[in-house]
């Protein structure tokens, strides 16, 4: 359960970030996996400019299945690493041939599939199947360890802390308020305490004043 501090803190998050939701763009969990996979490592602008094509030209697992790196690769170059595009394959192949072609919906399943990791399987149930779950990725472990929501040094800890904390109902949501918080205010270089009105609540700041 929260502490008191806590609470505020989430309760301040909510008013700060009422709009808050996903900013890639997909439609079905095929479209959401392959989306979250490309975002490593890439910010969402640049995904969303990729995906359109590759939806087109591939529009479901069995399709991606039957693709080839030296396809799909040049499609998605701008998003990174040429091992995305064979994670995305690998993976819509693994999906055909023992899943029936449709995307699992357990973290268990999900986990299992090439190029994905907890992270992304949590976004697939949260925002696909609309599963309760709460990814944890770079934006939501750096701000929720600053802010004191959690106090971890891993993903998995993070997570585990978070569950606790945060009512069940907002995990999705606050999944979002925190990567908000973390684009646009608690940066990882260079974060904007003087401007942050969660600023009297931040165990950061409590211990080691403004950055």
């Amino acid at each position: 359960m929260p502490d008191a501090n806590q609470k505020a803190m989430l309760a301040e998050l909510k008013r700060l970030y009422p709009d808050a939701k996903p900013e890639l763009n997909f439609s079905n969990p095929y479209e959401t996996l392959v989306a979250t996979i490309l975002s490593a490592q890439c910010t969402d602008k640049q995904v969303n400019k990729v995906t359109p094509a590759v939806f087109a030209r591939y529009p479901d697992a069995v399709s991606m299945a039957a693709a080839s790196v030296e396809d799909l690769y040049p499609m998605v170059k701008s998003c990174g690493f040429k091992s995305k595009a064979g994670h995305i394959i690998d993976a819509c192949r693994m999906i055909v041939t023992q899943y029936g072609g449709e995307v699992p919906s357990t973290l268990e399943e999900l986990v299992k599939l090439p190029g994905v990791g907890r992270k992304t399987a949590n976004v697939v149930l949260a925002f696909a199947f609309n599963i309760p779950a709460l990814p944890v990725d770079t934006h939501v472990f750096r701000v929720s360890n600053r802010l004191g929501l959690a106090d971890a040094s891993t993903v998995e800890e993070t997570e585990r802390q978070l569950m606790r904390v945060i009512p069940r109902k907002d995990w999705q949501e606050a999944h979002h308020w925190l990567i908000f918080h973390g684009r646009r205010v608690c940066k990882a270089q260079r974060p904007m305490c003087e401007v942050c009105t969660l600023h009297d609540l931040c165990r950061h700041i409590k211990q080691h004043g403004k950055d």
